[in-house]
């Protein structure tokens, strides 16, 4: 028992000579980046809808029964395609009976003529004679019409958006038949907030693709920009496309507008900084400054009411030499030793090598 008592306090003595292991400090990994002063430009991102610049109810010129329709809802048409046909049996009929009244009135015409020539015919007569034959003629045109008035066509390159009558139905002058909308023609309708309204004389240029990505960007020009705002406090600008896109692009795909603005020289928009860059600290917007001694300096920052893509504009806070934490802002503390990454080369992006 002695022995062991010996042996424990023996091997606590020991312990209790030995070095303590020193606490090494974790220092993090950063990526710095500079204040940028702004470019010349400024490209901002909308979300917009396509929507044709022509849509418009077709109907027949003249009533009467349908025979048959060739098209349903969805197709797409061809300009002069053939799209629904009235029976026309009636209006033939009635053409057949003018076009006999009309021969035989011209034969007795031509010989009231030879009279008139010959002095055996006054010209009251003659006269009278050749305004009822053009008078006739004239009725005779119109029936003629009426037929070819049974048959509708596409007036355009477009898709039948609804059919409104069944075959056997019987339809009146003017009634809508199809709703039809125009695709040689579409336009992008997009929502823009009053600031930016206010801005639409610096506006350069404007682009759009599918928001799926799966289609080549088309350029666009302003067709007209509401005055008024909705209920959400927007305004309302329509682009068309200065190139018809290609048949992916329909009424109703949503896509993304790119709008370059001129970026005004104002101080307000002083520097420009990632959006990572950024993190809060209660009501005040703050970012991290390094150190000459390689620690982080809390910094608070006024932002402009201007932003890009992925970026925000500094308007006061920064003189534009400071070294601003872009990667790893949110897990700092103030005073805090960090290790500066170096930026990957232009040859490794993203620094994978």
């Amino acid at each position: 028992m002695k022995t062991t008592m010996v042996i424990v306090m023996a091997l606590s003595a020991l312990a209790a000579c030995s070095p303590k292991p020193e606490r090494r400090e974790c220092v993090r990994n950063v990526v710095v980046v500079k204040p940028e002063r702004p470019g010349t430009t400024v490209v901002r991102h909308y979300t917009g809808t396509v929507r044709p610049v022509r849509e418009v109810s077709l109907g027949f010129k003249t009533a009467g029964e349908i025979s048959r329709i060739y098209v349903a809802e969805g197709d797409r048409v061809r300009k002069g395609q053939l799209l629904a046909r009235l029976d026309d049996s009636d209006y033939k009929l009635g053409v057949e009976a003018l076009q006999i009244q009309y021969d035989q009135l011209s034969k007795e015409v031509e010989r009231l003529g030879q009279l008139h020539r010959n002095r055996s015919l006054s010209s009251n007569d003659y006269g009278k004679a050749a305004a009822g034959l053009k008078q006739l003629g004239v009725q005779l045109e119109l029936n003629k019409r009426k037929v070819a008035y049974t048959s509708l066509y596409a007036p355009a390159d477009g898709c039948i958006k609804s059919v409104h009558f069944s075959e056997a139905e019987m339809v009146d002058a003017g009634m809508p038949m199809f709703d039809w909308v125009d695709l040689s023609n579409l336009k992008v309708r997009i929502d823009l907030p009053a600031a930016e309204y206010r801005q639409r004389a610096d506006f350069l240029s404007f682009t759009c693709m599918a928001a799926s990505g799966d289609s080549e960007r088309y350029a666009l020009e302003v067709l007209d920009v509401s005055p008024e705002v909705d209920g959400n406090q927007l305004h309302s600008m329509q682009l068309t496309f200065k190139e018809r896109p290609d048949d992916s692009l329909v009424p109703g795909t949503v896509v993304q507008v790119s709008v370059e603005t001129a970026a005004r020289q104002r101080q307000d928009a002083a520097f420009k900084l990632p959006l990572s860059a950024l993190f809060s600290d209660g009501a005040e917007r703050c970012v991290w400054v390094l150190s000459a001694d390689s620690t982080v300096e809390k910094r608070a920052v006024e932002l402009s009411d201007d932003c890009a893509e992925g970026y925000v504009f500094v308007q006061g806070g920064l003189t534009g030499d400071e070294q601003v934490v872009r990667a790893g802002a949110s897990y700092l503390r103030e005073g805090e030793k960090v290790k500066v990454l170096p930026a990957p080369s232009a040859t490794n992006v993203g620094g994978l090598l």
